[in-house]
């Protein structure tokens, strides 16, 4: 069954669906969608390195991203304005990504694949990585998700409580880290972010609850990546921002059908 590049490449969207969205829920509750952004940006600069290193692409991703994620979440709060902080910390680290892989002598590098994703070339080797890294975060929310929903509701209720917010913002950095390398294969470290965000806001207009609003956002990042692949195959277009094109249409219809409840 793996063998079909069309089912690989399925499997390889639900899985960072799965993974994207409990994740993405806290990213749109904290607003943290610039530190998803610098965090997925930064991952050009791993893959620059790991391919000059001759190591696994995802390890470089993975390791460039978490330096990243723990960096901002360390200097927040700091003196540091956070906007300013993470728009230099983004964009800065996607330049020098794409500077470094100009760097790299007698390495065939296709620059598209990284910015924008290559779901249809993914491999069985790929397919193992995506789901044991969305094993990884979705067991990792599940563990923390009470600590994580109290310090994102209210800090201070949190310390009352024994949790210290900064470490459930560690958890978050490390979790944000693992998805964008598993998912930088599948759209790309320009789209990984749009992947966090839409899915969790298209639930969030008909959810009632944190739990319902994270399953939802699980199913709409799913039906996305099914019906983009669908409209990439039918049309020949792009499968990345199909994919994404596909959540932000689910995002309209969602928000659409949550207005005509309202207004009844």
């Amino acid at each position: 069954m793996l063998d079909d590049f069309l089912i690989r490449a399925g499997l390889a969207g639900i899985g960072v669906a799965l993974a994207a969205a409990p994740l993405g829920c806290f990213v749109v509750w904290r607003r943290m969608a610039y530190f998803g952004d610098a965090t997925a940006h930064a991952a050009i600069l791993g893959v620059a390195l790991s391919l000059a290193l001759g190591t696994s692409v995802f390890t470089g991703a993975l390791a460039i991203a978490l330096v990243m994620a723990v960096a901002v979440s360390n200097l927040s709060g700091r003196g540091y304005a956070m906007d300013t902080l993470l728009g230099v910390a983004a964009h800065s680290a996607l330049a020098f990504g794409l500077v470094a892989v100009s760097f790299l002598q007698g390495v065939r590098v296709d620059l598209m694949a990284y910015l924008f994703g290559d779901i249809l070339a993914v491999g069985k080797t790929d397919l193992a990585v995506i789901w044991g890294g969305a094993g990884l975060v979705l067991g990792l929310m599940a563990w923390r998700w009470q600590g994580l929903l109290t310090a994102t509701l209210n800090p201070d209720l949190a310390y009352a409580s024994g949790i210290d917010p900064r470490r459930e913002q560690m958890v978050l950095a490390l979790s944000l880290a693992l998805v964008v390398a598993v998912a930088i294969k599948v759209v790309g470290a320009l789209l990984i972010v749009a992947l966090l965000i839409i899915p969790p806001a298209a639930a969030r207009a008909l959810a009632r609850g944190p739990e319902a609003m994270a399953l939802g956002a699980a199913g709409v990042g799913a039906a996305a990546a099914m019906a983009g692949l669908w409209v990439s195959y039918m049309y020949d277009t792009p499968a990345g921002p199909s994919i994404v094109s596909a959540a932000a249409v689910i995002f309209g219809l969602t928000n659409i059908a949550a207005r005509i409840g309202l207004t009844r």
